[in-house]
C-alpha cells in the first residue's frame, strides 16, 4: 500500500523546522527530512526527530477524565463538557465573570489562541486571561514596541545572519535550545563575521564564539550601558543616522555616560579590555546585529535591559538597515503568534491594544458584539496564577503546565489546589492536569491543521497527517461545545480554516496584519511574513486610511517590503520579511531611544543566601518537559535535574560529581546531583527547569515582576547550596 508524506512543521520551538510525516504500515508515523524549508534545510534536533513518540496512546491522553472520589476516572465527552459548563456558569452567576480565569499556552496554534481569547471575552465575559508566553519574551516585546513602535521577534529572516559583520548574542544557548539555528552563526564566522556571546556560563554556544563575555547574572543592563559608554567615548556613534532616524538620544547618552568601564567591570565582572574588544568587533564592520533571549529578558528589569541593547544598535546605526538590527529569539513554538491574537491579558487580535477604543470597535464588529461588552485588560500571567482560589475561583487551562514552569512554583501549585474548579485541556497528563477536576484529551500537531508564527514572523501551515485516537477532540471542538452550553451558539467554528478566515478580518489594519494570508498561499509558499495586508492599504468604513482617518502601521513600513518585487503596489502583498528599512512603525517614523540606568536585581546575595541561581534548558528536554519526559530516547540523554557549580564552590562544600546538593532560596528547597565544571562562574549555580518533584528549579525562582512587561525574574535569585548528608 502506497503511503503519502505530509509536509509540516515541528511541534516544539519557534524555529518551526520543516519536516515530512509519513504514516507507517505497522502503525505510527515516521519523520523524514524536508530540505526545502529554509530555516532548517532538513536538519532536525533530537526533539524534532522523536516528536512522533508523543503521538503514542501509551503516553498521551486518550479519553476525558473526571475527578471522582479523589481520583481521575474516564468519562464521556458529553458528561465532561456538561460539568465544565455547569461549574463555569455557576461561578459566573455567584461571583461575577472575573471569577473565571483562562490560561493559555505558547504552543497553541493561531486559530486556537484566537478562539481562546474570543471565548474568554465573548462567552465568559472575563478579563482574566493570559498565557505562558508572558514568561518567554514579553520584556523584549515591550522594549521593541517602545523603541520601534512594533514588536516582531526578528525583524529580518534568519538567512540574513550569515551575511552581517558581527552578532552579539545575549543570554541564549542556541546550541541546546535551537540546535538547527546554530548553522547560521557557523556560516557567519565562515564568511568572516564575528560572534560575541554574553552568558554567565561557557555554554556549547559560547564555545563557538570569537568573544565570550561572562557577566554576573542580573547585570546585563550594566554591560550594555558600559558598551554604549565606550561607543560614545571612542567616537563610534553614527551621528547622521541618529539625527535622521531617531529621537531621545541626548537623554539616553547622558544615562549611558554614567556607566564608565571600570564601574561596569566592578558590577559585571567583565574586564575593561573585554568591553573594549566587544565594541571594536561590533562597530568595525558595516553591519551588525544584537539578538537577545531569555537571559536578559527574564529579569525584573528585563524591559530596560533589552532597551539598553537596542540603544546600542541605534547609536551605531545598526537598526532598520540591511543586515543590521535588533531581534528577539522567541522560544515557544507559537510564542509569537500566541501574543498577537488575543491570548494576552491586554491585547486583541492583530496585536491591537485592548484599551484602544478604535481597536475594540473593529474587533467587536468582526465578532458581532457590542464593543462595550468586551472586558478591559486583566492580570498578567503570574498575577493571575497568584490570584487563584481568591478572586479567581475557577480556571480553564489549555496547553500549559505552571506547576513546573511558573516561578515560585510550590506556591502556584498551592493556588491551583485551592481553586473551586480546574479544567485542563492537554495532550498529556501533565503535573498541572493531575490536579484538575476535568481533563480533556486534545489533538496535537500531526493530528490537526493550523497555523503558527515563527520567531521570524513567518506564518506557517501545519497540516494534518494522521487521524487522532477515536476519543480525542481538538481544542476548537472544546471551545465550540462549551460556548454552546454557555448560551453562545454561533461564532465558534471547529474548522481551523474558517477560524483563520475570521482571524484575517480581525487582524486587518492592525500591527500584526494577516489579512493577505490564506491557507492556499501557505500551502504553496514556505510561509508568509507579516504584516501582510490584503492590499497595500487598509481602509475603514469612511474610505480613509486607518482607524478614524489615522495612518496605519503599514504606512511606517517600506513600500516594497520584500525588497524583491518589481511593483510597489503588487496584486498580492508579498509579506514583509524585513521591517523598518525606510521608517520605523512610530508616528513620526523615527526609532526612540529610551534612557535607562543599571539597578540591582530584585534579590541580591547576602550572608544567608550568598550565591546566585540562574536557570535554563538542556538540549534533550523542552520547557516543562511534559511531552519530552515521555520520550525514552530523550530521557536517556537527559534523565533528570542537576546543579551545575564551579569546582571551587564544590570544594568548599566537600561535594563530588553526582553528590546530592540542596539549593535553597527564600521560596523553597530543591535537591539534585552535582555537576562540577569550570564553565560557570564561582559565584553562580545553574539548574535546568524541566522537571517536577524535589529537583524542580522553579520552586526557587523569584516572581518579582518587571514593571512594564510583568515578566518574572526567572534568571537570577539569591540562594545557598548545601551538601545533602546521608541519614
Amino acid at each position: 500500500m502506497e503511503t503519502t508524506s505530509t509536509p509540516t512543521h515541528c511541534p516544539y520551538c519557534a524555529l518551526q523546522c520543516g519536516m515530512n510525516i509519513t504514516p507507517l504500515p505497522q502503525g505510527g508515523v515516521e519523520v523524514t527530512e524536508r530540505a526545502d524549508f529554509p530555516v532548517n534545510r532538513g536538519a532536525l534536533c533530537g526533539k524534532g526527530r522523536t516528536a512522533p513518540a508523543v503521538l503514542s496512546s501509551a503516553v498521551r491522553l486518550t479519553s476525558p477524565l473526571v475527578r471522582s472520589g479523589g481520583r481521575l476516572v474516564p468519562a464521556a465527552w458529553g458528561d465532561a463538557l456538561d460539568l465544565i459548563a455547569e461549574r463555569l456558569g455557576a461561578a459566573r452567576e455567584r461571583y461575577g465573570p472575573d471569577a473565571l480565569g483562562v490560561f493559555g499556552g505558547g504552543g497553541l496554534t493561531n486559530e486556537k489562541a484566537y478562539t481562546l481569547g474570543k471565548f474568554a471575552r465573548v462567552v465568559l465575559g472575563t478579563s482574566q486571561i493570559d498565557y505562558n508566553g508572558r514568561f518567554c519574551m514579553s520584556s523584549a516585546a515591550a522594549a521593541g514596541t517602545k523603541a520601534f513602535g512594533l514588536d516582531r521577534g526578528l525583524p529580518f529572516p534568519l538567512e540574513d545572519i550569515p551575511r552581517t559583520g558581527c552578532v552579539i548574542l545575549v543570554g541564549s544557548n542556541l546550541a541546546e535550545t535551537m540546535p538547527p539555528s546554530l548553522r547560521f552563526f557557523s556560516e557567519l564566522r565562515e564568511n568572516g563575521g564575528t560572534l560575541i556571546v554574553v552568558d554567565p556560563r561557557r555554554t556549547k554556544t559560547a564555545e563557538q564564539a570569537d568573544l565570550h563575555l561572562a557577566p554576573r547574572p542580573g547585570t546585563d543592563l550594566a554591560l550594555a550601558l558600559g558598551l554604549l559608554h565606550l561607543v560614545v567615548a571612542e567616537g563610534r556613534t553614527d551621528e547622521a543616522y541618529i539625527q535622521e532616524r531617531t529621537t531621545g538620544w541626548e537623554e539616553a547618552r547622558a544615562a549611558a555616560m554614567a556607566h564608565w568601564p571600570e564601574y561596569v567591570e566592578r558590577i559585571t565582572g567583565v574586564s575593561v579590555p573585554q568591553l573594549r574588544e566587544a565594541v571594536r568587533l561590533f562597530c568595525e564592520p558595516e553591519s551588525a546585529m544584537v539578538l537577545t533571549a531569555r537571559g536578559p529578558e527574564q529579569q525584573a528589569k528585563g524591559t530596560d535591559t533589552v532597551g539598553a541593547w537596542i540603544n546600542l544598535c541605534l547609536a551605531t546605526g545598526r537598526a532598520g538597515r540591511p543586515l543590521s538590527g535588533y531581534g528577539c529569539l522567541t522560544g515557544q513554538g507559537n510564542g509569537q503568534g500566541g501574543r498577537e491574537h488575543g491570548q494576552k491579558a491586554d491585547q486583541l487580535p492583530g496585536y491591537r491594544k485592548l484599551d484602544d477604543p478604535a481597536a475594540r470597535r473593529h474587533v467587536a464588529e468582526v465578532w458581532g458584539v457590542d464593543p462595550d461588552s468586551l472586558p478591559g485588560p486583566g492580570r498578567s500571567a503570574y498575577e493571575l496564577l497568584d490570584a487563584l482560589g481568591t478572586d479567581i475561583r475557577t480556571l480553564l487551562l489549555m496547553g500549559s503546565n505552571p506547576v513546573v514552569s511558573a516561578p515560585r512554583a510550590a506556591h502556584i501549585e498551592e493556588r491551583l489546589r485551592s481553586l473551586d474548579f480546574l479544567a485542563v485541556a492537554d495532550v498529556v497528563l501533565s503535573e498541572t492536569a493531575e490536579l484538575a477536576d476535568v481533563v480533556l484529551p486534545v489533538t496535537q500537531w500531526a493530528e490537526e491543521t493550523g497555523t503558527t508564527t515563527s520567531l521570524e514572523g513567518r506564518v506557517l501551515l501545519r497540516r494534518q497527517a494522521i487521524a487522532p485516537p477515536p476519543d480525542v477532540r481538538s481544542d476548537l471542538h472544546v471551545l465550540h461545545e462549551l460556548a454552546a452550553r454557555l448560551g453562545v451558539e454561533k461564532g465558534f467554528p471547529t474548522d481551523p480554516e474558517e477560524v483563520f478566515e475570521e482571524l484575517r478580518r480581525a487582524s486587518a489594519g492592525g500591527p500584526a496584519d494577516y489579512s493577505g494570508i490564506t491557507y492556499r498561499r501557505l500551502a504553496e509558499e514556505n510561509g508568509v511574513f507579516w504584516p501582510c495586508p490584503a492590499t497595500t492599504g487598509v481602509t475603514d468604513e469612511d474610505g480613509e486610511d486607518g482607524e478614524d482617518g489615522e495612518d496605519t502601521v503599514l504606512d511606517a513600513l517600506p513600500d516594497d517590503p520584500a525588497g524583491d518585487t518589481e511593483s510597489a503596489v503588487p496584486d498580492v502583498h508579498p509579506g514583509t520579511p524585513r521591517l523598518f528599512l525606510d521608517r520605523f512603525a512610530t508616528e513620526d517614523g523615527r526609532a526612540r531611544f529610551v534612557a535607562v540606568a543599571h539597578r540591582a536585581s530584585a534579590e541580591e546575595p547576602d550572608a544567608e543566601y550568598p550565591l546566585l541561581l540562574t536557570t535554563g534548558r538542556v538540549v534533550s528536554q523542552y520547557q516543562s518537559g511534559a511531552q519530552t519526559r515521555r520520550v525514552a530516547e530523550l530521557n536517556a540523554a537527559a534523565p533528570g535535574p542537576f546543579v551545575e557549580l564551579h569546582p571551587r564552590l564544590a570544594a568548599r562544600l566537600g561535594a563530588d560529581e553526582g553528590d546530592p546538593l540542596a539549593v535553597v532560596s527564600r521560596r523553597g528547597r530543591a535537591v539534585a546531583p552535582a555537576r562540577i565544571t569550570t564553565a560557570i562562574r564561582p559565584d553562580t549555580v545553574f539548574m535546568p527547569f524541566h522537571w517536577p518533584g524535589e529537583g524542580r528549579a522553579n520552586t526557587l525562582t523569584n516572581p518579582a515582576l518587571d514593571p512594564t512587561s510583568r515578566m518574572p525574574e526567572f534568571k537570577v535569585c539569591a540562594v545557598r547550596v548545601e551538601a545533602v548528608r546521608p541519614v
